[in-house]
């Protein structure tokens, strides 16, 4: 994360305190901090008059309003759930979306310079507490009633939905970037074979890395931020980057605390993650062909072509 004063980037910090003032909400203009590492908002922090912490996003292109409408409506049913803090929006309209800073830190932040993760604490060193506790918060959001969700404006895939919806994403990149043939093999057989795929579907976060894992001093999941990717689909998804982080134990002993919490698995529920994981550049040519930007297109080529089908 990297702090401007006032001073710096002039306008983009002008106009956000302005948009901020046209929504009710007084800031302090000194100091505000941006984070720009975001691909879909644009991030600050600032505290207002009365001394309150503040988070505002402000959409970078017009189709993230879009998905930004399924989070407010996947919030306000989460929030009434789950054992962890989520945002309470308090403005949301097309420009500007705002609500008061959760309490505790993101687990890790994305590294400006190098791209990897700064974490709070050395990944090493993360404790039971952690992983007790985002267990039983991913075991919590999983087991919120499909029904209460869908009528609350979530979105819902069935299982097979689900699959097909891999099937359809590999198949728009097929026709757009280059996938080495075993990789593509590699795909075609995860998708090809039943036992892989759950039998059921779940409320997921749908982008769980850890800069939007909050945690507080003792390493106790205590929020969850960022819920763009929200729906009922399927369960695995919220594990990938975990497994990509914490390897093959480290996802057994996740799947173990998380079953032992409540969360509902299946006997190819490991390996059904790891393929997800060896699928996830087709997941990232998706993005770069919604956004149409040439350097999300060459991060997704350059993904493809250096993924490790073995």
């Amino acid at each position: 994360m990297t702090k401007h004063q006032s001073n710096d980037n002039p306008n983009t910090i002008r106009e956000l305190l302005e948009l901020a003032e046209n929504n009710g909400l007084n800031l302090l203009p000194d100091p505000i901090e941006l984070n720009e590492s975001g691909l879909d908002f644009l991030v600050a922090f600032a505290k207002d008059t009365q001394g309150e912490a503040w988070v505002l996003r402000k959409p970078r292109r017009k189709d993230v309003w879009e998905r930004a409408v399924n989070e407010q409506k996947v919030l306000k049913v989460v929030g009434k759930h789950l054992p962890v803090e989520v945002p309470d929006w308090r403005i949301f309209n097309p420009e500007l979306i705002a609500y008061p800073l959760l309490n505790g830190h993101p687990i890790a932040t994305v590294d400006p310079a190098g791209g990897g993760y700064v974490w709070r604490f050395s990944q090493d060193s993360l404790t039971d507490e952690f992983f007790d506790s985002l267990a039983g918060t991913l075991a919590a959001l999983h087991s919120i009633e499909h029904h209460e969700a869908v009528q609350g404006g979530v979105r819902y895939k069935t299982p097979q939905e689900a699959r097909d919806c891999f099937a359809a994403n590999i198949e728009e990149t097929k026709q757009s970037f280059a996938i080495p043939a075993k990789l593509y093999d590699r795909w075609m057989a995860w998708l090809s074979a039943d036992s892989y795929w759950p039998g059921h579907s779940v409320l997921h976060h749908g982008d769980l890395h850890p800069p939007h894992i909050i945690v507080n001093d003792q390493q106790r999941v205590t929020g969850l931020i960022d819920w763009t990717e929200a729906e009922i689909a399927d369960p695995g998804k919220d594990f990938v980057i975990l497994y990509a982080l914490f390897g093959q134990m480290g996802l057994r002993d996740l799947l173990r605390r998380y079953e032992e919490a409540g969360g509902t698995t299946w006997p190819r529920m490991h390996e059904h993650i790891v393929e997800q994981w060896a699928a996830y550049p087709a997941l990232v040519a998706k993005f770069a062909l919604t956004t149409g930007k040439e350097s999300d297109m060459e991060m997704a080529r350059g993904m493809l072509a250096s993924w490790n089908a073995e």
